[in-house]
């Protein structure tokens, strides 16, 4: 409930829309308390009065009722028949959705052919026939309106029961013997209350308008009984000479129906689990930066340099310091690899770069990343833009939800290369056809015709490949682009991106879980550890003596072919929180080797040469290691 209200109150629309609706409500709810006259008195003497009159506040109506006393009465009487209507809706459609869902079959087509029939009237004239065959009347046209709003919550609900009803916890709940009954009531309806309350939110607006509409049109509340429909139909005959008298109660469903529709939208996005992550606005175009120092100096040459990266995630009042002050750097023809376990910084450093993180919630405190002379963090937008896809390229892990689904291939590569260079749309075909070739695509011609779901895995990532080359980059980052294909294609995705580095000279730095493919491809290897980097160096040296336990601890975990039985030993323990790293080093909770100072104060990556550790009491000598 904290996190719910707290997102809420992030959407401000929503906020003020809560303010709103409560101070009405409250007044409503107050009505009887206050020293208002009687709103059905009449006093033709004092008929139209104008606002602000003695006497009268906001005037008197056409027989000299007060308009004050009868605007909050009123408000009281549609406020109260709109949430009863939304109410009646959303327990009977709900009730014949979650029926229909979970029965499913010949039970599932009555219910909602009938629901489409309903539906089939505009709901509207649908209300004025029950209202015309029940008679005029407030509770009539509550009926009615709840009425012309069941088929709404009932397709609504039936949806989302079909998905939950074959659910493994079902199929569950069926084995363990329980009836529909008990299943309907607490394993379906506890899933669908939220969607039942956003419905709600969205609606009871609508209903508290149509009612109104009613009340207008003379079959709603009856005379003396005052609603804001039926004050707006009284008030129409005078409309021109006393404005004041439809203006009155027009503001104030106005004022609801807005306040409703605010805070309806704003109780949907909280409670929408894919938006608790992170701020309800829409991300920025390029990663915040909030550095409260300058950029340093790079302290190492290459083509791409970080140096003391840092990137947070901030959600309400908890900081996740994803990246915690990374320094690489990656020379022209040389493959970088970045290795570590899932959660520790390395796809976050990588969108780092180039300001792909998304903001909010991310944001880059502190650091520099260079290309070349040209500082990337905190660069104006058109910088980034420009860089992005021609310079700085990026291999992503899964080419489906990179690659757009309604466009074709050659469409996608075509659009790639003329948003960096001005070419014929011919010459940019040409060039596309030409990159399929060189990532080795049989028959590329009739390749460039295809969707992304036409193609393999291993062919849509020779097209991310080639998307990434299309402008010929200075670097590529590729993030584990090899990690959901089989083994046959990963090794000719390998051979193809060494092949290319090597003949077009780009700087690769590969972000992956597995020492095999780091051995293979990778001239260093960078291992990542909480947002830090605890060890790096050589890709040879690094594998034969590795310093940091963790780097061992990890080699440890792959298996050998040909070498006869080993243990493979898991790493215990799982990777702190990055929202509470724990002081020192953070892997000491699960090293066998962790002392009492490897848990105080900072460590610092340390070394000799071209290898460097993060540790107190290394696995081997560096000295010895990079012999």
């Amino acid at each position: 409930m904290r996190l719910f209200l707290s997102l809420l109150a992030r959407n401000r629309l929503a906020l003020a829309g809560g303010i709103v609706l409560s101070f009405v409500v409250l007044l409503a709810l107050v009505t009887p308390l206050l020293p208002l006259a009687d709103p059905d008195v009449t006093n033709t003497a004092d008929r139209f009065k104008p606002p602000f009159s003695e006497g009268a506040l906001l005037g008197t109506d056409h027989l000299g009722r007060d308009l004050l006393s009868r605007l909050l009465w009123g408000t009281r009487l549609s406020l109260a028949v709109g949430f009863a209507a939304a109410i009646i809706a959303a327990t009977v459609g709900a009730a014949i959705g979650i029926i229909a869902g979970y029965y499913g079959g010949r039970t599932d087509n009555v219910i909602m052919r009938g629901v489409d029939m309903l539906m089939a009237f505009p709901y509207i004239l649908l209300a004025l026939a029950i209202v015309a065959a029940l008679g005029p009347g407030l509770m009539n046209a509550l009926i009615a309106v709840a009425a012309v709003n069941v088929p709404f919550f009932a397709r609504n609900i039936r949806g989302i029961t079909v998905g939950i009803a074959h659910k493994e916890f079902v199929d569950a709940a069926r084995l363990a013997g329980l009836s529909d009954t008990r299943i309907i009531l607490t394993e379906i309806l506890p899933n669908v209350v939220p969607v039942i309350v956003i419905a709600m939110s969205t609606t009871v607006g609508w209903m508290i308008l149509e009612t109104a509409g009613l009340s207008f049109l003379g079959l709603g509340s009856q005379p003396p009984q005052a609603d804001l429909g039926s004050m707006l139909g009284e008030a129409r005959a005078a409309l021109i000479t006393n404005p004041h008298t439809s203006i009155v109660p027009g503001v104030m469903i106005l004022i609801i129906v807005m306040s409703i529709n605010l805070l309806g939208d704003g109780i949907r996005d909280a409670l929408d689990p894919r938006l608790r992550s992170g701020a309800l606005s829409r991300p920025m175009a390029a990663t915040l930066v909030k550095r409260a120092t300058p950029a340093p100096e790079p302290r190492e040459e290459g083509v791409l340099t970080l140096t003391d990266l840092e990137t947070q995630f901030h959600v309400g009042k908890r900081i996740y310091r994803a990246v915690g002050g990374v320094s690489l750097h990656v020379a022209p023809g040389e493959c970088l690899g970045v290795i570590g376990e899932s959660g520790s910084g390395k796809s976050v450093t990588a969108l780092s770069i180039m300001g792909l993180v998304a903001s909010p919630p991310g944001v880059v405190t502190g650091g520099s990343a260079r290309f070349g002379e040209t500082e990337l963090i905190g660069a104006r937008y058109e910088t980034l833009r420009s860089l992005r896809g021609d310079r700085v390229a990026y291999i992503f892990q899964d080419p489906l939800a990179t690659l757009h689904p309604l466009y074709k291939i050659g469409d996608q590569l075509i659009e790639a290369i003329r948003v960096h260079h001005s070419v014929s749309r011919s010459e940019a075909r040409a060039r596309a056809l030409k990159l399929l070739e060189d990532v080795r695509i049989p028959n590329a011609e009739s390749r460039l015709e295809n969707y992304p779901h036409e193609m393999s895995g291993g062919m849509r990532q020779r097209v991310g490949i080639a998307m990434a080359l299309a402008n010929d980059p200075d670097v590529i980052i590729a993030d584990e682009p090899t990690t959901a294909l089989d083994v046959t294609v990963q090794a000719q995705i390998l051979s193809l991106l060494n092949e290319l580095r090597q003949s077009r000279g780009l700087a690769v730095i590969f972000i992956t879980h597995d020492f095999g493919v780091v051995a293979q491809l990778c001239d260093r290897v960078a291992v990542m550890y909480a947002g830090r980097i605890v060890e790096t160096g050589p890709t040879g040296a690094v594998l034969e003596r590795p310093a940091h336990p963790y780097t061992k601890r990890l080699i440890a975990c792959v298996p050998e072919l040909g070498g006869g039985r080993r243990e493979l030993h898991a790493i215990p323990g799982l990777p702190p929180a990055v929202d509470a790293l724990p002081p020192g080093c953070a892997f000491a909770p699960r090293c066998d080797k962790a002392a009492e100072a490897c848990r105080q104060g900072n460590i610092d990556l340390a070394g000799t040469g071209d290898r460097a550790v993060r540790c107190l009491d290394p696995e081997a000598p560096l000295t010895e290691a990079a012999e």
